[in-house]
């Protein structure tokens, strides 16, 4: 059985998805949900999927082992990140190499980097008039958005689309695809 972390800062649609998605699969665990927000939606919906949570500070990230500690006590054989706005510190990345997956609301190389996030990105999409948008799932390495694309897909944009109306599109992309690039991910690791 692989076990699975996700990793999430805010409402945690993406991850709820992600625990929805291996409910059935014997094969995958989702064993813990790690949050740096103690007031992240994500914790609310674990507890809908009996999912272990773990809520940890800056500090305890970067300047100590015990979220490093935690996964490798857990036998966690993979870390997604949904939606988790922080960099993963290098003693991470090292026990889990091309083992950490995340995903970014636009089609890196573009629109990625510090502070592009969420509204951040589909607002700068939107300004700059960009005729397509889309999902990136990569593996994550010591920068942000940095690391070597897995999958992309794409969506129109449309010359009445809002910041808004980019989101939902782009979320349905990542609802859609995100599950599934993991499972496949997943089977041959």
């Amino acid at each position: 059985m692989k076990r699975i972390a996700i990793f999430a800062s805010g409402n945690g649609t993406n991850a709820e998805r992600i625990m929805e998605y291996f409910t059935t699969n014997n094969d995958v665990k989702i064993e813990l949900i790690l949050s740096n927000n103690p007031d992240a939606g994500v914790l609310q919906r674990a507890r809908k999927f009996d999912v272990q949570k773990m809520v940890f500070t800056r500090e305890e990230l970067y300047k100590s082992d015990k979220v490093v500690d935690t996964l490798l006590k857990k036998g966690i054989d993979f870390v997604i990140l949904a939606g988790f706005l922080w960099l993963i510190p290098l003693s991470i990345l090292k026990q889990f190499p091309d083992r950490i997956i995340n995903i970014h609301p636009a089609l890196l190389p573009k629109y990625g980097g510090k502070g592009m996030f969420g509204h951040h990105v589909h607002e700068a999409v939107i300004t700059n008039k960009e005729k397509l948008s889309g999902i990136t799932i990569h593996y994550v390495n010591e920068h942000y958005d940095e690391g070597n694309i897995i999958f992309q897909a794409t969506c129109e944009i449309s010359d009445d689309d809002t910041a808004d109306s980019l989101a939902s599109k782009i979320h349905e992309l990542e609802y859609q695809h995100f599950p599934v690039v993991i499972e496949k991910l997943i089977s041959v690791n």
